[in-house]
This record gives structure tokens, sequence and C-alpha cells, in this order.
């Protein structure tokens, strides 16, 4: 069930309107304000059903402004103001509900999909050959094998991640004075991914795929307070008694302080806190080995531009340039260091800057690694959410996550969730002008 591709009837519009009996909601509180209106319904692949989706926005009292669905609990819109006080939209994305059924998360395409904004699971970034081993209570080691979507491996959970679904609202919008925001919900059933040896991603497998063992119940936590900061708290329970299972969630949003149609950001300055990252074979998974960034195009300590970093290749036949080829331009782990500057407990992790509207973002996380992406796949196909056509250095991610492969790496920190328990993290993704 969890292979069925998500299609169906589609309701969406690039100005949804209360329909089908929903009333649109508003809370605001010192000058702090949610909205939650109708987006238009798609099928849900878990249920088989037509079912509404919703779109949140969520507004400070600087003119930050988020917008967020609950298809794919994905943040469509992250609105800015620049030193001048003009405001742009900071991250990719798709106008309407149609948009992201159809280009966010192509079942089978050769490099995934784009996965503008979305939250992603059941496993973030790649496992090879789509197979991992796990322990489990009854003493035994067993495999698991999950649908194939990217060359030779799986990615961002395999052909129906969790950005892919429909999420369910947790309680009331959350108002209390000192930020806005909402909790969304998944419920990812045992073997969710399976799929017989016929269908797409499965074939490679006697017994087609087993998909990810045990019940996880994914809550996530938006908020946007005051100063800026957009946060996302991750809590995923493991409802099984007696099945273990992995995890690794994150946030796949594709920043460009100047804007989502600007053109390229590869002049805008990053910062990564990392001495170290994990160079990949020529299908992108880790080789298991960290490797120092010094001296390297890998070396962001120090605040640099994408473009510098990917001309500081003169020598193509050393690894760090051979990794460029690899991956098109930056796609890769960067082990983040546990010291600098903290906030609320969170490690600073990376920042960006663009030097024409002053924007800055400022981001934080207790997770290990940071994937960041140079949107290397984007090739003029995807028309984004103001019209323009999006192409390669558009945007970055700071996927904050554990690590790529983690299941079949065991020197690399561990993304197995025992029975009976709960992950937790939380990222914060910080504006500024």
């Amino acid at each position: 069930m969890a292979a069925l591709a998500v299609g169906g009837v589609l309701a969406a519009a690039k100005a949804p309107v209360a329909s089908h009996g929903v009333s649109n909601e508003a809370h605001g509180h010192g000058q702090l304000s949610i909205t939650k209106e109708y987006f238009g319904s798609t099928v849900e692949p878990y249920t088989g059903k037509l079912t509404p989706t919703y779109r949140y926005t969520l507004t400070n009292a600087s003119g930050v402004k988020i917008q967020l669905l609950s298809f794919g609990a994905i943040t469509q819109a992250i609105y800015v103001p620049g030193r001048d006080g003009q405001v742009a939209d900071v991250v990719l994305g798709f106008p309407t509900l149609a948009d992201y059924v159809a280009k966010d998360s192509p079942p089978v395409t050769a490099n995934g999909g784009p996965y503008f904004g979305e939250t992603i699971g059941r496993y973030g970034n790649r496992i090879a050959k789509g197979t991992f081993q796990l322990m489990q209570p009854d003493g035994k080691l067993h495999t698991y094998t999950v649908a194939i979507n990217n060359g030779v491996n799986s990615l961002h959970g395999g052909l129906v991640g969790f950005g892919s679904h429909i999420w369910s609202q947790v309680g009331g919008l959350i108002d209390n004075g000192n930020e806005v925001g909402v909790t969304l919900q998944l419920i990812s059933p045992n073997g969710d991914g399976a799929a017989p040896n016929t269908s797409p991603g499965c074939t490679s497998f006697a017994d087609g795929c087993t998909g990810y063992p045990a019940q996880l119940t994914v809550d996530v936590t938006f908020t946007l307070d005051n100063a800026g900061q957009y946060g996302i708290h991750y809590a995923a329970h493991n409802d099984s008694a007696n099945l273990n299972t992995v995890v690794n969630l994150t946030n796949h949003s594709y920043f460009n302080l100047a804007g989502e149609g600007s053109g390229t950001a590869a002049y805008q300055p990053i910062f990564i806190n990392a001495d170290t990252y994990t160079p990949t074979d020529s299908t992108q998974i880790p080789l298991g080995t960290e490797v120092p960034v010094a001296g390297t195009p890998f070396d962001f300590t120090q605040p640099r531009t994408i473009a510098s970093g990917i001309s500081d290749c003169t020598q193509p036949a050393s690894q760090a340039c051979e990794q460029l080829l690899i991956a098109q331009g930056y796609d890769h782990n960067w082990v983040l260091n546990t010291t600098g500057p903290k906030l609320d407990g969170l490690t600073l992790a990376a920042t960006a800057y663009d030097p024409g509207s002053g924007r800055k973002l400022t981001v934080w996380t207790d997770q290990p690694g940071v994937q960041f992406y140079t949107s290397n796949f984007l090739n003029g196909t995807l028309v984004g959410i103001s019209g323009h056509i999006y192409r390669q250095t558009q945007a970055y991610t700071f996927e904050t996550q554990h690590f790529p492969n983690s299941p079949n790496q065991p020197n690399f920190p561990s993304t197995e969730l025992l029975a009976g328990q709960t992950f937790s993290s939380t990222t914060i993704f910080a504006f500024s002008s």
C-alpha cells in the first residue's frame, strides 16, 4: 500500500480558499499570528482515499512569514525582509498542490525528486542498494529491503517517503505569546514501503521490498518567534514492543537568500562548522571515513562562496575534486563540530549570507551532520512558485541529520531506534537582515 503512487483527483489553486465545509482559522498574539486554510485534496497513499490538505501561515512582528503545508509537512515559502525592507521568498517551491504531488517526489526518476521543503523520512539521505540489517529483540539479525529510487540506492525513504503523505494536525494551533506554530503527525506502519518484486524499485529483490520494520508515530512541531527563528522539532516514537527500526529525519528546504527567483546562489558566502566530511563512492554512498576539509574545496570553516569552492579544483585528480565531479557539485555530509556557539543547547551548524539584501540565515541543531547540497540536479525542467525556471546552484540545502547509509556503517552515529523508544531532535533556521 505504501508503494501506491500519489495521484487521483486534485483540487488546488495558487490562492486556496476555504472549501468542503472547512473554515479558515486565524490566531494572533503580540504581533505573532497563524492562519490555516484549505489547500486542496489528493489521494493519501496509506488509505487510498481522497483527503483534504491545509496550508498554515506563520507571521512574526518583523515581517517574516512561513507557509507550511500538511501535504508532506512541506515548507512551501519563507518570506524574509532585507535591509531595505524589501521582502523575498527565500526557499524554492511550487505554487499548487498538484505541482507537489506530480513533481516533488516522483515515484521513479534517475535522481529521486527535488523534494522541495519536504519533511524527509523514514530515512533521510541514501541507504546503499536499498538494503540494511538490524538485530531484533528475538536475538536474530534480520535483513530489510526498501525501494531503490536513486541509481542503485534508496534515497529519502524510497518511492513514497514521508514527503508524499498527508500529515494530520495534532492539537490546536500554537499561539502562546512567544511563538506561533503547529504540530503535524504521520503514523508510518510496520512494513512501510513493502511491495512485491514486480513493483518499481523492488524488482532487484527476489521477495520484493520488506519495507521498514515497526510502526512509527512521528510528530513534527513547527514554530516561529519574533527573533525570526523557524524551529523544527522532531519526535518519532517506535510504537512496536518487539521490533527495532531505523530513523533519520530532516527538512529539505532549498535556500536562496536573494530570493527564490533571483538566479544563482553561488556567490552567497557559506559557513559550515565542520572540520571533516565523509567522501563517497561513485554512487554517492559514504566510504566510511572522515576526511579533513582543510586545504580542499570542502573547507567552509571560513565563509566562502560555492563558486569559489568549486573553482578551487585546479587539480582534478585530487580526491576532493573527484568528489565534486561525482556529485556534480556539493552533495555531501559534513561532520559537525560539537564546539562553537550554542543556542538553547543547540550547536551552530552553518550560516549563509546575501550581500545584496543583507539577509542572513543561521542554522542551529543537535544533529551530528549536515548534508550541504547545491541543487546540482535542477536542470531547467521545473518552474517554481514565482514562475521562474530553476537551475543548478540556484539554491542550497542544510539538511541537518545523521549520516548517509548509517545502518550499514557501524562506525557512524547510530540511527537505530529500539522498540518503545522515542527519537527527539531540534533544528532552528534563524533569519535576520
